[in-house]
């Protein structure tokens, strides 16, 4: 994706904070103002995405839910059992409303190479595993 140049004056108190929290990470101040603002970007275009941090990296999850990906997921799962509402199917066997599942299909609709990479690794683990034994 190409870039472009964007210069902002900050408050010197966030700006340090900034450093040293990229520094924590193993990223530059513009690596994580970066990442921070197109988090928080997403956040705003659809209220309720929240971005927590995990072992294979950050990622988008429901505000009080599960990950997107697992939403998304399960509604593909319903989809391809067969469900004649397959969110209706999710909303069901989960703890999860209309509008959460709704939330984490609109994700994906903005940012499918998120979901569906998130979706494929856990796929490759799972068969990962059963292949184990």
């Amino acid at each position: 994706m190409p870039t472009a140049s964007f210069s902002a004056r900050l408050d010197a108190d966030l700006l340090a904070r900034l450093r040293k929290l990229g520094q924590r990470e193993g990223l530059t101040t513009s690596q994580l103002a970066e990442r921070l603002l197109e988090e928080g970007v997403r956040a705003a275009e659809l209220p309720g995405i929240v971005f927590r941090p995990g072992p294979t990296g950050r990622r988008a999850g429901l505000h009080g839910g599960p990950d997107v990906w697992e939403v998304v997921r399960d509604v593909d799962a319903a989809r391809a059992a067969g469900a004649k509402d397959p969110v209706a199917a999710v909303v069901r066997s989960t703890d999860l409303g209309e509008g959460q599942v709704r939330l984490a299909l609109a994700y994906r609709a903005r940012y499918p190479e998120d979901v569906d990479r998130r979706i494929s690794a856990a796929a490759e683990l799972e068969d990962a595993l059963a292949a184990q034994g």
